[in-house]
């Protein structure tokens, strides 16, 4: 079986990580279930960049083959703010009302928005593999729903009528940025675990 560990400390995350990622032939770890402990400094410029750093980080300290997300809420009206800074965007606990507030003279058309997600795995060794995942969407005019984590109450997605607060975890995981990254790279993968068998 192939291990391999799921590196985030965000509870939201990783539970949406194990629901997608989920595989026959692979054991997913936490970070605190592969004993250990990892938080790196995000200092990349992109999705690509900050996914790769929190892998290897995670690689580094369990010597396991390491699988982290970078993601991210663009905004195409704040010139792609919040983008890598998603998680760092205004206060803590003020990110989602700061959103609204400053769309909020903005009619629907120019409320276009969407969620990316890089999701990159770390090998031992130092090869790192990358697979990335968007949805589209637009700014809500007010927070919505109670599902989900993070940005999901004001993203909203129109081909479905709600935002992603508003959907079954079903949904979400079928549709979400975050899993389609991780469509992608599962297939990555089953080949790779292919070629190891």
């Amino acid at each position: 079986m192939k291990r391999y560990v799921l590196a985030t400390n965000n509870p939201g995350k990783l539970r949406e990580m194990r629901a997608i990622f989920q595989s026959p032939g692979r054991q997913l770890l936490s970070l605190s279930e592969a004993g250990a402990a990892c938080d790196p400094e995000e200092t990349g410029l992109t999705f690509t960049e900050n996914a790769v750093i929190k892998a290897k980080a995670a690689m580094e300290v369990t010597g396991l083959a390491a699988i982290a997300d970078d993601s991210g809420l663009v905004i195409d009206a704040l010139g792609g703010k919040p983008g890598v800074h998603s998680s760092r965007y205004a206060r803590p606990g003020s990110r989602k009302r700061t959103i609204l507030e400053q769309m909020k003279p903005l009619p629907r058309p120019q409320r276009t928005a969407r969620f990316v997600s890089v999701v990159a795995c770390a090998y031992p060794g130092g090869r790192v593999i990358t697979a990335e995942g968007v949805c589209e969407g637009e700014i809500a005019l007010d927070m919505r729903g109670t599902e989900g984590f993070g940005y999901d109450p004001i993203f909203y997605v129109p081909e479905y009528g709600c935002t992603f607060a508003e959907m079954s975890a079903e949904l979400k995981n079928a549709i979400s940025h975050r899993a389609k990254a991780f469509h992608n790279l599962n297939a990555l993968l089953s080949k790779e675990e292919e070629t190891q068998c």
